[in-house]
C-alpha cells in the first residue's frame, strides 16, 4: 500500500510523524514536498535536513514521478500545496483522499458568506462531501469553519501536528527545572498575532518570576525598549531566535509556558513542546492546539479571547502554588507521551486506512483521530470548562 503525504515543505514539526510513517509503510511511504523551505524559516533556525530523508521527494525536481505518486497512491494526505488541481484529480476518481487543514475563515466566519469564497470552496471541499474525501482538523476551530460550507459531514476529526517527543525517566524532569524562583518561558516570532508585549505586562504585574523569551521579529526592539523603561533587565531575557533543540532546553528548565497567541495561530506546535517539557501550560483560547491539548484545570490553563488579566491570574495562581504547578506540568507530560505523539497518530491513521478499506473502522475515543466536535469560536472557552475532567471527545 503506496501512501503519499503532500504539502510545501518538510519540517521539524512534521518529521516526527513522517518518520513513524517511513517506520509503519517504509518504500511505500512518501513526503512530497513542493517547494523550498522559506529564508524566513531558515533565519529562525529552522533546519532543511529533512529534505535529504530516504522518503521525501521534491516536486520541483521530480515533476514527473510526483505527479504520478499523488494521482495512483492507495492513500493521500493533502495538506496545504501549491498543487491543488492534482488533488482534485485525485478526488474526480473517486480516490481515498485525507485532507489536513487549519483554519478556514480564523481572519473572520463573515468571509463564509463571500460568493467567489463559496464557489472556490464548492470546488474544493463541498463537492466531494460523498466522496472517499475526509478532513483531519489541525486545530480545534476547524470542525467549526468547514461545517459552515456544508463540508465533510461526519468525516471531520482531530489531528494537529506532532514535533518531537522526548521520554523522560522518573524525576529527570524535575531535575531539569531551576531550583530557585519560577522561571516562565515565551517562544515564537515577535509578530502582533503572538501578543509578546502580554509578557512585559506580566513582568511587571506578577513579580516572583523570570520570564525567558525566545525569538525574534519586527516588535523586538519595541519590547526591548518596554523592559528597559520599565527597569524589568534583571527579570526578564532575551534569547533571540534559536534551534529547536535549544529552545526545548529552555522550556526543560522552566516551570511555566504562557501562550499568548491569538485566533490567527492555526495551531501553535510551542504547546506540545512545552508540555512535552512539563511546564504547565498558561494559554490563550484562541489558537488552534488548545482545545485540544488543554484538558482545564487538569494538565494546563486556558483563559478566554486573549483576556490579560484571567491569564495574569493563572499564571499568579502557579507561581503561588508550587505543588499545583508541578501537578500540571507533569499531566501535561503524559498528555504528549500518551496521546499527542507522532508514534501514536501514525499507529492510528494506520488503523484508520485499513478500517476504511475492509468498511469496519471505528474512530477513536480521544485524541487523534477522534471525532472533532463542532464548537463555534465563542462557545469554546465555556466547552473546555465544561469538559475539564473529559468526556471522550479529547
Amino acid at each position: 500500500m503506496t501512501v503519499v503525504f503532500l504539502s510545501n515543505y518538510i519540517n521539524h514539526h512534521q518529521i516526527p510523524f513522517c518518520e513513524a510513517c517511513y517506520q509503519q509503510w517504509g518504500e511505500d511511504f512518501f513526503f512530497i514536498q513542493t517547494q523550498p523551505m522559506e529564508q524566513e524559516r531558515l533565519d529562525m533556525g529552522w533546519d532543511p535536513k529533512g529534505e535529504s530523508f530516504p522518503y521525501v521527494l521534491r516536486f520541483y525536481e521530480q515533476e514527473e514521478k510526483c505527479r504520478r505518486l499523488v494521482l495512483e497512491s492507495d492513500v493521500l494526505l493533502a495538506g496545504w500545496s501549491d498543487k491543488e488541481e492534482l488533488v482534485q484529480n485525485r478526488l474526480n476518481q473517486g480516490k481515498l483522499t485525507i485532507r489536513i487543514s487549519e483554519r478556514l475563515y480564523r481572519e473572520g466566519r463573515w468571509k463564509a458568506i463571500s460568493p467567489k469564497g463559496l464557489l472556490h470552496k464548492y470546488q474544493e471541499h463541498i463537492r466531494y462531501r460523498k466522496g472517499p474525501a475526509y478532513l483531519f482538523c489541525a486545530g480545534a476551530y476547524v470542525a467549526s469553519d468547514f461545517q459552515l460550507i456544508h463540508a465533510y459531514p461526519q468525516k471531520m476529526f482531530q489531528w494537529g501536528y506532532f514535533p518531537e517527543t522526548r521520554e523522560y525517566s522518573k524525576g529527570q524532569l524535575e531535575d531539569l527545572k531551576e531550583k530557585e524562583g519560577v522561571h516562565i518561558v515565551w517562544a515564537g516570532r515577535f509578530i502582533p498575532l503572538k501578543h509578546p508585549e502580554d509578557m512585559i505586562r506580566l513582568a511587571e504585574d506578577v513579580p516572583d518570576c523570570h520570564i525567558h523569551m525566545v525569538g525574534s521579529g519586527e516588535m523586538e526592539q519595541q519590547l526591548k525598549d518596554s523592559v528597559h523603561k520599565k527597569g524589568l533587565e534583571g527579570r526578564v531575557t532575551f534569547y533571540g531566535f534559536r534551534k529547536p533543540d535549544q529552545v526545548r532546553c529552555i522550556m526543560e528548565k522552566c516551570h511555566i509556558h504562557v501562550f499568548t497567541s491569538d485566533q490567527l495561530e492555526g495551531w501553535g506546535a510551542v504547546v506540545n513542546e512545552a508540555m512535552n517539557s512539563g511546564c504547565a501550560v498558561v494559554a490563550n483560547v484562541q489558537a488552534g492546539a488548545v482545545p485540544y491539548l488543554i484538558r482545564q484545570g487538569i494538565n494546563g490553563i486556558a483563559y478566554p479571547a486573549g483576556d490579560y488579566v484571567r491569564m495574569r491570574q493563572a499564571v499568579a495562581y502557579l507561581v503561588s502554588q508550587p505543588d499545583q504547578c508541578r501537578r500540571m506540568g507533569q499531566a501535561a507530560y503524559e498528555t504528549i507521551k500518551k496521546l499527542w505523539n507522532a508514534e501514536h497518530a501514525a499507529a492510528v491513521l494506520g488503523k484508520m486506512i485499513e478500517g476504511i478499506q475492509k468498511g469496519n473502522w471505528e474512530p477513536e475515543k480521544e485524541g487523534p483521530l477522534s471525532p472533532a466536535p463542532v464548537i463555534p469560536p465563542h462557545k469554546m472557552f465555556g466547552w473546555m470548562q465544561e469538559n475539564a475532567l473529559g468526556d471522550g471527545r479529547r
